[in-house]
Protein backbone atom coordinates (compact mmCIF):
# COMPACT_ATOMS: atom_id res chain seq x y z
CA UNK A 1 0.00 0.00 0.00
CA UNK A 2 1.62 3.20 -1.17
CA UNK A 3 0.14 5.33 1.62
CA UNK A 4 0.71 2.83 4.43
CA UNK A 5 2.23 4.31 7.61
CA UNK A 6 6.00 4.06 7.96
CA UNK A 7 6.03 3.96 11.77
CA UNK A 8 4.70 1.30 14.08
CA UNK A 9 2.48 1.68 17.16
CA UNK A 10 4.75 2.21 20.19
CA UNK A 11 3.28 -0.77 22.07
CA UNK A 12 3.58 -3.23 19.19
CA UNK A 13 6.76 -4.71 20.69
CA UNK A 14 5.62 -5.37 24.23
CA UNK A 15 8.56 -7.29 25.68
CA UNK A 16 8.11 -8.42 29.26
CA UNK A 17 10.93 -10.96 29.16
CA UNK A 18 14.57 -10.98 28.05
CA UNK A 19 15.71 -14.19 26.39
CA UNK A 20 18.33 -16.25 28.18
CA UNK A 21 20.97 -18.16 26.28
CA UNK A 22 23.39 -21.03 26.61
CA UNK A 23 27.14 -20.24 26.69
CA UNK A 24 28.36 -21.60 23.36
CA UNK A 25 27.46 -24.38 20.94
CA UNK A 26 29.07 -27.04 23.13
CA UNK A 27 26.72 -26.22 26.01
CA UNK A 28 23.50 -27.00 24.11
CA UNK A 29 21.79 -29.96 25.80
CA UNK A 30 18.94 -32.20 24.75
CA UNK A 31 16.81 -30.18 27.17
CA UNK A 32 17.70 -27.02 25.26
CA UNK A 33 16.62 -28.71 22.03
CA UNK A 34 13.30 -29.66 23.63
CA UNK A 35 12.79 -26.04 24.70
CA UNK A 36 13.55 -24.90 21.15
CA UNK A 37 10.81 -27.14 19.79
CA UNK A 38 8.39 -25.90 22.46
CA UNK A 39 9.23 -22.18 22.42
CA UNK A 40 10.43 -21.87 18.82
CA UNK A 41 13.82 -20.34 19.53
CA UNK A 42 17.24 -20.93 21.06
CA UNK A 43 19.85 -18.31 21.98
CA UNK A 44 23.55 -19.24 21.90
CA UNK A 45 25.77 -16.66 23.55
CA UNK A 46 29.37 -16.35 22.37
CA UNK A 47 28.66 -18.68 19.46
CA UNK A 48 31.35 -17.04 17.33
CA UNK A 49 34.69 -15.64 18.43
CA UNK A 50 35.72 -12.00 18.24
CA UNK A 51 38.02 -12.87 15.33
CA UNK A 52 35.23 -14.66 13.43
CA UNK A 53 32.84 -11.75 13.97
CA UNK A 54 35.49 -9.24 12.92
CA UNK A 55 36.26 -11.16 9.74
CA UNK A 56 32.58 -11.48 8.83
CA UNK A 57 31.97 -7.80 9.46
CA UNK A 58 34.92 -6.81 7.30
CA UNK A 59 33.61 -9.08 4.56
CA UNK A 60 30.28 -7.27 4.76
CA UNK A 61 31.93 -3.84 4.67
CA UNK A 62 34.01 -4.85 1.64
CA UNK A 63 30.83 -5.80 -0.22
CA UNK A 64 29.17 -2.49 0.68
CA UNK A 65 32.26 -0.55 -0.37
CA UNK A 66 32.16 -2.15 -3.81
CA UNK A 67 35.37 -4.15 -3.46
CA UNK A 68 33.62 -7.13 -5.11
CA UNK A 69 32.62 -5.61 -8.47
CA UNK A 70 30.39 -8.55 -9.43
CA UNK A 71 28.23 -8.25 -6.31
CA UNK A 72 25.19 -6.00 -6.54
CA UNK A 73 22.44 -7.67 -4.48
CA UNK A 74 21.66 -4.67 -2.25
CA UNK A 75 18.38 -3.37 -0.90
CA UNK A 76 18.95 0.40 -0.72
CA UNK A 77 16.89 2.72 1.46
CA UNK A 78 14.49 4.60 -0.85
CA UNK A 79 15.77 8.16 -0.14
CA UNK A 80 19.33 7.09 -1.03
CA UNK A 81 18.73 5.20 -4.28
CA UNK A 82 19.43 8.12 -6.57
CA UNK A 83 22.69 8.98 -4.76
CA UNK A 84 23.85 5.38 -4.22
CA UNK A 85 26.53 5.27 -6.98
CA UNK A 86 28.18 8.40 -5.56
CA UNK A 87 28.07 7.52 -1.86
CA UNK A 88 31.25 6.63 -0.01
CA UNK A 89 32.27 5.44 3.45
CA UNK A 90 29.74 5.59 6.27
CA UNK A 91 27.18 7.38 4.10
CA UNK A 92 27.21 4.40 1.73
CA UNK A 93 26.97 1.91 4.60
CA UNK A 94 24.00 3.70 6.14
CA UNK A 95 22.12 3.69 2.83
CA UNK A 96 21.97 -0.12 2.78
CA UNK A 97 19.06 -1.93 4.42
CA UNK A 98 19.85 -5.45 3.30
CA UNK A 99 22.32 -7.57 1.32
CA UNK A 100 21.56 -11.02 -0.06
CA UNK A 101 23.24 -13.98 -1.79
CA UNK A 102 26.75 -12.94 -0.81
CA UNK A 103 28.52 -16.08 0.42
CA UNK A 104 29.79 -17.00 -3.07
CA UNK A 105 31.57 -13.63 -3.17
CA UNK A 106 33.31 -13.64 0.21
CA UNK A 107 35.05 -16.58 1.90
CA UNK A 108 34.78 -14.99 5.36
CA UNK A 109 30.99 -14.84 5.15
CA UNK A 110 30.82 -18.33 3.69
CA UNK A 111 32.92 -19.61 6.58
CA UNK A 112 30.60 -18.29 9.28
CA UNK A 113 27.51 -19.55 7.42
CA UNK A 114 28.96 -23.07 7.25
CA UNK A 115 30.67 -23.08 10.67
CA UNK A 116 31.03 -26.76 11.68
CA UNK A 117 29.60 -26.22 15.17
CA UNK A 118 26.61 -24.36 13.77
CA UNK A 119 25.98 -27.03 11.14
CA UNK A 120 26.19 -29.76 13.80
CA UNK A 121 23.60 -27.98 15.97
CA UNK A 122 21.29 -27.48 12.99
CA UNK A 123 21.48 -31.20 12.24
CA UNK A 124 20.44 -31.93 15.83
CA UNK A 125 17.51 -29.52 15.58
CA UNK A 126 16.30 -30.84 12.22
CA UNK A 127 17.13 -34.50 12.62
CA UNK A 128 18.67 -34.33 9.15
CA UNK A 129 21.66 -32.77 7.37
CA UNK A 130 20.98 -29.03 6.92
CA UNK A 131 21.08 -27.19 3.60
CA UNK A 132 21.48 -23.41 3.53
CA UNK A 133 19.14 -21.76 1.04
CA UNK A 134 19.30 -18.05 1.92
CA UNK A 135 22.03 -15.52 2.85
CA UNK A 136 21.08 -12.13 4.26
CA UNK A 137 22.71 -9.22 6.06
CA UNK A 138 20.38 -6.85 7.88
CA UNK A 139 21.43 -3.30 8.74
CA UNK A 140 19.73 -0.69 10.92
CA UNK A 141 21.53 2.66 10.68
CA UNK A 142 21.53 4.94 13.75
CA UNK A 143 18.22 6.74 14.39
CA UNK A 144 16.70 5.87 11.00
CA UNK A 145 16.97 2.07 10.89
CA UNK A 146 13.54 0.82 9.87
CA UNK A 147 11.29 -1.70 11.57
CA UNK A 148 10.83 -5.18 10.15
CA UNK A 149 7.21 -5.84 11.19
CA UNK A 150 5.96 -9.03 12.79
CA UNK A 151 6.03 -11.92 10.33
CA UNK A 152 6.80 -15.60 9.86
CA UNK A 153 9.75 -16.41 7.62
CA UNK A 154 8.03 -19.43 6.07
CA UNK A 155 5.52 -17.00 4.60
CA UNK A 156 8.28 -15.97 2.16
CA UNK A 157 9.55 -19.43 1.18
CA UNK A 158 8.09 -21.75 -1.48
CA UNK A 159 8.53 -24.84 0.69
CA UNK A 160 6.16 -27.54 1.97
CA UNK A 161 4.47 -26.38 5.17
CA UNK A 162 5.96 -29.20 7.23
CA UNK A 163 9.54 -28.26 6.31
CA UNK A 164 11.73 -27.73 9.37
CA UNK A 165 13.10 -24.30 8.44
CA UNK A 166 15.58 -22.81 10.90
CA UNK A 167 16.65 -19.17 10.78
CA UNK A 168 20.02 -18.21 12.26
CA UNK A 169 20.46 -14.54 13.24
CA UNK A 170 24.04 -13.57 14.15
CA UNK A 171 24.86 -10.25 15.83
CA UNK A 172 27.89 -8.42 14.42
CA UNK A 173 27.25 -5.42 16.70
CA UNK A 174 25.60 -5.42 20.08
CA UNK A 175 21.88 -5.82 19.37
CA UNK A 176 19.91 -3.99 22.04
CA UNK A 177 16.31 -3.06 22.70
CA UNK A 178 17.21 0.54 21.75
CA UNK A 179 18.79 -0.28 18.39
CA UNK A 180 16.27 -2.83 17.17
CA UNK A 181 17.06 -6.30 18.50
CA UNK A 182 14.81 -9.22 17.65
CA UNK A 183 11.49 -9.76 19.41
CA UNK A 184 9.81 -13.18 19.28
CA UNK A 185 6.38 -14.54 20.21
CA UNK A 186 7.45 -17.56 22.25
CA UNK A 187 5.56 -20.69 21.26
CA UNK A 188 3.77 -18.90 18.43
CA UNK A 189 5.12 -21.33 15.83
CA UNK A 190 2.87 -24.07 17.26
CA UNK A 191 -0.21 -22.17 16.05
CA UNK A 192 0.82 -22.66 12.43
CA UNK A 193 0.73 -20.23 9.49
CA UNK A 194 -0.83 -16.78 9.91
CA UNK A 195 -2.27 -14.54 7.23
CA UNK A 196 0.09 -11.78 6.07
CA UNK A 197 -0.91 -8.46 4.54
CA UNK A 198 0.96 -5.79 2.58
CA UNK A 199 1.13 -2.83 4.99
CA UNK A 200 4.49 -1.37 6.04
CA UNK A 201 5.92 -4.64 4.70
CA UNK A 202 4.40 -8.03 4.01
CA UNK A 203 3.51 -8.75 7.62
CA UNK A 204 1.16 -10.13 10.23
CA UNK A 205 -1.55 -7.55 10.86
CA UNK A 206 -0.73 -5.18 13.75
CA UNK A 207 -4.11 -5.79 15.35
CA UNK A 208 -3.22 -9.47 15.75
CA UNK A 209 0.00 -8.60 17.61
CA UNK A 210 -1.01 -5.58 19.71
CA UNK A 211 -1.22 -6.55 23.36
CA UNK A 212 0.76 -9.76 22.89
CA UNK A 213 3.64 -10.27 25.30
CA UNK A 214 6.88 -10.79 23.38
CA UNK A 215 10.39 -11.86 24.34
CA UNK A 216 13.24 -9.47 23.50
CA UNK A 217 16.49 -11.06 22.30
CA UNK A 218 19.39 -8.65 22.88
CA UNK A 219 22.71 -10.16 21.79
CA UNK A 220 26.36 -9.32 22.18
CA UNK A 221 28.54 -9.52 19.04
CA UNK A 222 28.98 -13.19 18.18
CA UNK A 223 25.75 -14.24 19.86
CA UNK A 224 23.17 -15.96 17.71
CA UNK A 225 19.46 -16.71 17.72
CA UNK A 226 18.14 -19.87 16.09
CA UNK A 227 14.39 -19.84 15.43
CA UNK A 228 11.66 -21.85 13.78
CA UNK A 229 10.46 -20.66 10.37
CA UNK A 230 6.91 -20.33 11.69
CA UNK A 231 7.86 -18.34 14.80
CA UNK A 232 6.33 -14.83 14.67
CA UNK A 233 9.11 -12.28 15.12
CA UNK A 234 9.97 -8.68 14.28
CA UNK A 235 12.45 -5.91 14.96
CA UNK A 236 11.43 -2.34 15.90
CA UNK A 237 13.03 0.90 14.71
CA UNK A 238 16.57 1.77 15.74
CA UNK A 239 16.09 4.72 18.08
CA UNK A 240 19.72 4.77 19.24
CA UNK A 241 22.92 6.41 17.98
CA UNK A 242 24.50 3.00 17.28
CA UNK A 243 24.43 0.74 14.22
CA UNK A 244 22.84 -2.69 14.39
CA UNK A 245 24.36 -5.01 11.81
CA UNK A 246 23.52 -8.71 11.68
CA UNK A 247 23.74 -11.75 9.45
CA UNK A 248 20.79 -14.04 8.88
CA UNK A 249 20.86 -17.42 7.19
CA UNK A 250 18.07 -19.92 6.56
CA UNK A 251 18.49 -23.68 6.48
CA UNK A 252 16.21 -26.58 5.58
CA UNK A 253 16.75 -30.36 5.58
CA UNK A 254 18.78 -31.35 2.54
CA UNK A 255 16.74 -32.61 -0.40
CA UNK A 256 13.48 -30.74 0.30
CA UNK A 257 11.83 -29.75 -2.99
CA UNK A 258 9.99 -26.44 -3.54
CA UNK A 259 6.26 -26.02 -4.01
CA UNK A 260 4.41 -23.63 -6.32
CA UNK A 261 4.24 -20.03 -5.13
CA UNK A 262 0.46 -20.09 -5.48
CA UNK A 263 0.30 -22.97 -3.02
CA UNK A 264 2.22 -20.94 -0.43
CA UNK A 265 0.21 -17.76 -0.96
CA UNK A 266 -3.05 -19.69 -0.60
CA UNK A 267 -1.99 -20.33 3.01
CA UNK A 268 -0.19 -17.13 3.99
CA UNK A 269 -2.11 -14.55 1.95
CA UNK A 270 -2.29 -13.48 -1.67
CA UNK A 271 -0.63 -10.06 -1.22
CA UNK A 272 2.84 -11.60 -0.92
CA UNK A 273 3.79 -12.06 -4.58
CA UNK A 274 6.69 -9.62 -4.24
CA UNK A 275 7.47 -10.04 -0.54
CA UNK A 276 11.11 -10.33 0.48
CA UNK A 277 12.18 -11.76 3.80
Amino acid sequence: MENAPTTHPPDLYNARTIAKGVPGFEAVTDGDLARYHDQGYLVVEGAFSEAEVGAALQGLLDLIAGRHPTFDDFDIEAPAKAQWPMLQGEARQDAVRKLMNFTPCDARLHTIAEHPKLVALLARLMGAPPERFQDMALIKPPRIGREKPWHQDCAYFDLPLDTKVVGVWIALDAATIENGCMHVLAGGHREGPRLHFQRRDWQICDTEMLGKTSVAVPLKPGGCLLFDGLLPHGTPHNTSSLRRRALQFHYRPAGVLPIAREERLAVFGGEGHHGSC
